[in-house]
C-alpha cells in the first residue's frame, strides 16, 4: 500500500508535485483555458485557510499552491467539500455543495461550468493523478 498524506498537508502537496512532474507532457491543448483561484476553508492546519490556484493557460492542468494576480474565476470551498471533490472525484458531492451555498464562486462561472463538462472525457494525465491522489490521501 502507498505512503498516505493528509489531504492539502506539506507532504500531500509534495507528492502531488512529483506525480505531475512524472507525467508525459499533455498531446494537445487543453479544452478548456482558465485561470481559477481556489480558496478552502477550515482546513485542518495551523493557518487556517489555504490558497491556491488551476491554470490551463499554458498547455496543461497547473494545480498549485498561492494565487494567481488576474483570475477568471475564484472559487471558496469548504475543506471536506474540496477533499470530496478533489480526492474522491464526486461531482455530486460538488453540486450539491454549490446549491447548498458551500461552494462560492466570483468571476466567470461559465470557465467552471466548461471545466465540469470536460470532466465526461478528462485528460489521461488528470486520470492517472487523480487515481495516484486517490491511493495517497488519508481517508
Amino acid at each position: 500500500m502507498a505512503e498516505q498524506y493528509e489531504f492539502l498537508s506539506e507532504e500531500w502537496l509534495a507528492q502531488v508535485r512529483r506525480l505531475r512532474e512524472e507525467m508525459p507532457e499533455p498531446e494537445g491543448e487543453p479544452p478548456v483555458t482558465m485561470k481559477m483561484n481556489v480558496v478552502v476553508i477550515q482546513t485542518p492546519f495551523d493557518g487556517g485557510d489555504m490558497k491556491g490556484h488551476v491554470d490551463t493557460s499554458k498547455g496543461e492542468l497547473l494545480v498549485e499552491e498561492g494565487h494567481l494576480d488576474t483570475p477568471d474565476l475564484t472559487v471558496t470551498v469548504e475543506y471536506d467539500t474540496a477533499k470530496a471533490i478533489f480526492v474522491e472525484q464526486d461531482l455530486a458531492v460538488a453540486m450539491q455543495a454549490f446549491m447548498a451555498g458551500k461552494v462560492k464562486v466570483q468571476g466567470d462561472i461559465t470557465k467552471l461550468m466548461a471545466l465540469q463538462a470536460q470532466a465526461i472525457t478528462p485528460d489521461p494525465n488528470a486520470v492517472a493523478i487523480a487515481e495516484a491522489v486517490k491511493d495517497m490521501t488519508r481517508s
